[in-house]
């Protein structure tokens, strides 16, 4: 029998089973987007979809980052005081000194490399674990970042730096209460993501790998474009395609391709998957550690930008406790907690799930203390689930 065959004869309950598995936290998304949408009628709402992107992007850009580093095992507590130390920098050189805006940007991400430079030093090379190096990295970068502003509040940036995180690519191609360029991009997007899908499962079939059979495979595709579309329509009808939109699919694509596709990606996991291994395979994990917190330094100053255009000001306590989120970004979109097991798609459901309950909430007018409480929760049981889920396939296996 041929693989095709295998997986066009699967019954159906293997089918689901294994989708529960390998798309658990998806299932678990859309039952939150579900539950939000019948809570709220205005949830679903072209300005309200908006306001999430927007919202919520700098929290998905950090968890990409984080989500490398908890895979190698370690813990980055200071990303929060690092947004709010790039975004300082960005706020002294453009608002108070007057310089271009791509100024304040390049000295951001400068800052930002600096920052991942010198926690991977003391991580990678003197040994200290990342959790005590970061602990003192966010007391450290908070303080640095009170320095800078001299305790006060800079605003606003306005002009170029103001649109990267609430400026909009619209009216291009024209259209009449529906943005034709936004749905053009969106169905360019979601044609290229079905095509890759159509690759994967051909290649999955050569090495006689199990696949969904056809009809399953067909119908998946047309509800992802179909939500795609959605979705699409939602910005299109609102105020187009956002520019923080772009980069964080930018940013998402590049490190899907470098944690599956690169050498330094597999280094990553093989560190945090088995470090003994990885150094008995010639893995140069101290040099591999050094960059992951190099990259995530990097990352934190992306977050520090669009959240200081997004907020169009620098704050002293600007980006306090987002490290939290990040971390259940990753950990409820399935990291593992002791390294080796993460996916960047996961992380960005993970951050989704966060962005939909805090939306909701804001939505229905809770009080903070009670959505804190909520928070907690879900990533409590997002961790059982997941490890519950994790345990019933080593069984299956």
């Amino acid at each position: 029998m041929t693989a095709t065959s295998v997986a066009e004869t699967a019954g159906v309950g293997e089918v689901l089973k294994r989708n529960l598995r390998q798309n658990g936290i998806l299932i678990a998304f859309i039952v939150v987007f579900g539950v939000a949408a019948v809570l709220n009628p205005n949830f679903l709402s072209g300005g309200n979809i908006t306001n999430l992107v927007l919202q919520y992007s700098y929290i998905l850009i950090l968890a990409m980052g984080m989500l490398l580093v908890i895979v190698a095992a370690q813990i980055d507590l200071s990303v929060g005081s690092v947004v709010a130390l790039t975004g300082a920098v960005s706020a002294v050189l453009v608002i108070k000194n007057g310089m271009p805006w791509w100024v304040g940007v390049l000295a951001a991400l400068g800052v930002g490399l600096l920052v991942g430079a010198w926690q991977g030093f003391w991580v990678a090379f003197v040994g200290i674990p990342g959790f005590i190096v970061t602990l003192g990295g966010m007391l450290l970068f908070r303080g640095l970042t009170y320095l800078v502003l001299n305790s006060i509040s800079l605003s606003p940036f306005g002009g170029a730096y103001y649109d990267i995180a609430n400026g909009f690519q619209n009216g291009l191609l024209g259209g009449y209460g529906v943005d034709n360029f936004t749905m053009l991009v969106f169905a360019l997007g979601g044609l290229a993501f079905v095509y890759l899908q159509w690759r994967t499962r051909q290649g999955r079939l050569r090495y006689k790998q199990q696949v969904d059979g056809l009809p399953l495979f067909i119908g998946k595709q047309v509800v992802i474009f179909a939500v795609l579309m959605w979705f699409g329509y939602q910005l299109a009808t609102s105020r187009g395609l956002p520019n923080v939109l772009v980069l964080l699919v930018i940013l998402i694509i590049i490190y899907t391709l470098v944690s599956q596709k690169t050498v330094f990606g597999r280094h990553v996991f093989a560190i945090g998957g088995n470090l003994n291994a990885a150094k008995l395979s010639g893995v140069r994990v101290r040099r591999i550690n050094f960059w992951v917190f190099v990259n995530m330094g990097l990352l934190a100053a992306v977050a520090g930008i669009v959240y200081s255009s997004r907020m169009n000001a620098a704050q002293p306590n600007a980006g306090d406790g987002v490290e939290l989120d990040a971390i259940a970004a990753c950990f409820i979109g399935g990291a593992s907690t002791t390294g080796g097991i993460g996916r960047i798609g996961g992380a960005m459901i993970g951050g989704m799930i966060m962005a939909v309950m805090s939306n909701i909430m804001q939505l229905m007018g809770w009080p903070q203390p009670t959505q804190k409480v909520a928070r907690g929760l879900v990533l409590l049981l997002a961790v059982a689930f997941d490890l519950w889920n994790r345990r019933r396939s080593e069984t299956a296996a």
